[in-house]
């Protein structure tokens, strides 16, 4: 095999980038957020529309060109991450803010999801969160179990996390969710009715396509601010060229707004949220992050930037308290998924992360100055998926 043999051609139609490294199973490869990052393919179990695969991502510390001063040479703990609905894995920063806290870090595409998902198969499609178990727990044998775990997850990974963390809880030093779908975003009164209608319509027609209604404020905001937004304030000027304003490289193809919501999936996901409504008893730390405002306008305004606008900020943290015995909730007012929120609200969020992370895992020497180097502005190159 050469060394170009690992790479797609050209405007591939499946992945939308050109050149973009394939995983390997068995092995780690090249991976498309470059050096310092590598993937894994790994085979699990055939379903009803063929080969299934996962994909494993690891960052590589010490082949970092961008990693954060202070980081310790050796890790203290393994973090493993987990995406939400209709995304994938490139949150660069998240990866260099945990070795900074002395952990080594990973991070799992799902079956049906973006490194993972291929073109025969109904995108995110499960009908039973329990069916990520696999996908876990490939992961943690590749990953080792020599050293503390802290699983991390966003939205609908969140709430995959929380019940296998529930299922789980002598494996965890601690559980990080960010903005985690743990309840429908219209109330808990509409829980018992919508989960009936859906789980009667998903045990006819689990692949019916269910109006879901929303907007694409979310997504919009993570393309950058917007000529029709106005000048941007003069308190933000200093991050114009932070991809939270200037643009996040997202693969268009991995993360859309074209996504349908199918009956069987998410009868799978009301189950889960009634699982909560009930209450967990994950035993480990956990921390929620959620933020301090839910957009629910019709017309685009300057808070989107500092809301939720995917699901209600404030009933994450109430269902939250129900996960376990103890709970940390950190309130910020960032996007619905607050790595990816201005670099002032994601300063905020690893500094309470180092803060939390204490509770959990034993710190290297030097953690104070950890802790300051998290609180700096980082540069561009540090967060975006690739160089320009």
């Amino acid at each position: 095999m050469s060394d170009t043999d690992h790479l797609l051609p050209a405007a591939d139609p499946l992945t939308g980038f050109g050149d973009t490294p394939i995983p390997r199973v068995g092995r780690w490869s090249p991976d498309v957020l470059g050096t310092g990052f590598q993937a894994r393919l790994m085979q699990l179990l055939p379903d009803e529309e063929g080969e299934v695969v996962a994909t494993l991502v690891r960052h590589v510390a010490q082949d970092d060109p961008h990693l954060l001063a202070g980081t310790p040479s050796r890790p203290r703990f393994r973090a493993l991450y987990i995406h939400g609905w209709n995304d994938y894995f490139f949150h660069r920063e998240m990866a260099r803010q945990i070795a900074l806290a002395g952990g080594e870090f990973f991070a799992l595409d799902l079956r049906k999801y973006g490194r993972s998902w291929r073109a025969n198969q109904t995108f995110g499609w499960v009908t039973d969160l329990k069916t990520y178990d696999e996908d876990i727990e490939e992961a943690l044998a590749i990953m080792g179990t020599d050293l503390p775990l802290v699983l991390m997850a966003h939205s609908t990974g969140g709430l995959t996390a929380a019940l296998w963390a529930h299922r789980h809880r002598d494996q965890l030093a601690g559980l990080w969710l960010n903005s985690p779908w743990l309840e429908l975003q219209t109330s808990s009164l509409m829980r018992y009715p919508t989960q009936q209608v859906v789980e009667l319509i998903g045990g006819r027609e689990p692949r019916r396509v269910l109006p879901t209604g929303g907007n694409d404020f979310y997504s919009t905001s993570l393309s950058g601010w917007r000529q029709e937004e106005g000048p941007l304030p003069e308190e933000w000027q200093e991050f114009a060229t932070d991809p939270s304003l200037a643009g996040w490289e997202i693969n268009p193809v991995w993360k859309n707004t074209g996504r349908v919501t199918l009956a069987g999936w998410l009868a799978a996901v009301t189950a889960g949220h009634l699982q909560v409504a009930e209450g967990l008893n994950i035993t480990a730390p956990v921390f929620t992050a959620a933020s301090t405002k839910t957009f629910t306008g019709k017309v685009w305004d300057d808070t989107v930037r500092a809301s939720d606008t995917v699901l209600d900020a404030d009933v994450v943290a109430e269902r939250a308290a129900r996960l376990g015995s103890r709970v940390w909730v950190e309130r910020l007012p960032g996007v619905h998924d607050l790595a990816l929120s201005i670099p002032p609200v994601r300063r905020q969020l690893w500094s309470a992360t180092l803060r939390w992370l204490a509770t959990c895992v034993d710190f290297p020497a030097g953690m104070e100055l950890a802790r300051e180097d998290a609180r700096r502005l980082p540069s561009p190159e540090d967060v975006q998926l690739a160089p320009r």
